[in-house]
């Protein structure tokens, strides 16, 4: 497909509503290009905007942001900025940063203020930017993406499928989540809470970083935790307040080094993360509690000299590590990509996802 075609879009109309439509392919200079995308993975985010719990300003928008393709058109410019030329397999970030504020300048293109997509306007985001901002192909659930001089581009390789590519996005996360802002130490345990394909990436970077137990934490037996298990990680089904005992038993008493809450909407996991963070361990909140709160243990974060940091997102060097890990096969992550649905069936996809509907679904796949 080349600029002066037209290429179909999964387009996200109202809330909880889909049409496909045909876009114009816009034509390139020397700092841009165009993605063929082969597939993109879903998140709660696009749940999210999907239901317009969040965006709802936005407008007519082209949902996904884990996004795997084949590069199209390149300019020279772009070219050698990405390291990339035309046919070569790339992964995507959401992420369109300014470049030069703090937050880029520290590795940090989440809380850039240009590409933060809770303000609902001014921003650049894949995933979250309105169709009607020219070229309007701003989207994973699309035959073709633009490439905007400011994208994230990295290389995948070939000898990776493009729809296991995809996972590049939950672990990326989790290696950032679970070894850079967690510092898991060599040998030390980690407890995850919430085994979708977050917390499984988070799994996957808690065994690749050395840690001698992962404990992945979910609300009953099924195929999350036991995917949690051939990734490496010791899996408990238990509700929130059973937890402490179960990790205490499978630590002899010293508790987790690092804590990853990633239950989307259940604040109750916030206080079980705290009470079973041994002393001095770092605590990590990466799931929004949708305005819940719930009680905060700040007495034991005190008395136990916790760290608890918030986390959205990831470095570049993550995603780098991530795609090395993808391309290596020593993990079974095919247990993590149950689903792909075809540009047509995109509502059904988000459907399978947001309302989890399907037990056996952990991510699912959207393939232009």
């Amino acid at each position: 497909m080349s600029a002066g075609r037209v290429a179909r879009a999964a387009v996200a109309t109202a809330p909880l509503s889909t049409e496909l439509r045909e876009l114009p392919v816009p034509a390139t200079g020397a700092d841009d290009g165009l993605l063929a995308v082969e597939a993109c993975g879903l998140c709660g985010t696009d749940w999210d905007f999907y239901t317009r719990r969040r965006g709802a300003a936005l407008g007519p928008i082209i949902l996904g942001h884990e996004i795997v393709g084949r590069v199209l058109a390149v300019g020279e410019r772009a070219a050698t900025r990405w390291r990339v030329r035309p046919g070569d397999r790339v992964a995507v970030e959401e992420f369109l940063p300014c470049g030069a504020c703090e937050f880029c300048a520290s590795g940090r293109p989440a809380l850039c203020e240009a590409t933060d997509s809770r303000r609902d306007q001014g921003f650049l985001r894949y995933g979250a930017t309105p169709v009607d901002l020219p070229p309007g192909l701003w989207g994973g659930f699309s035959e073709v993406l633009y490439l905007h001089p400011r994208a994230l581009v990295h290389a995948v390789g070939e000898g990776v499928a493009p729809h296991l590519a995809t996972l590049f996005v939950p672990i990326s996360n989790g290696i950032r989540w679970v070894l850079r802002e967690g510092r898991l130490p060599r040998g030390g345990t980690a407890v995850i809470f919430g085994p979708g394909a977050h917390g499984l990436g988070c799994v996957v970077a808690a065994v690749e970083g050395g840690a001698g137990r992962v404990v992945a934490v979910g609300r009953s037996r099924g195929p999350r935790l036991e995917a949690a298990e051939a990734l490496g990680a010791t899996a408990v089904a238990a509700a929130a307040g059973d937890v402490v005992t179960a990790v205490r038993d499978l630590t002899g008493g010293a508790m987790a080094d690092v804590v990853v809450d990633l239950a989307p909407g259940a604040p109750e996991t916030v206080e079980a993360a705290l009470a079973v963070a041994r002393k001095g361990a770092t605590v990590v909140l990466a799931a929004s509690k949708h305005g819940a709160t719930g009680g905060l243990l700040t007495d034991l974060i005190v008395r136990h000299e916790l760290t608890v940091r918030g986390v959205r997102g990831r470095d570049f060097q993550s995603v780098e590590d991530a795609l090395r890990i993808i391309r290596s096969g020593r993990y079974p992550l095919e247990r993590l990509r149950t689903h792909t649905f075809p540009l047509a069936e995109a509502d059904r996809a988000l459907r399978v996802q947001g309302e989890r509907a399907d037990p056996s679904a952990i991510h699912v796949v959207v393939s232009p």
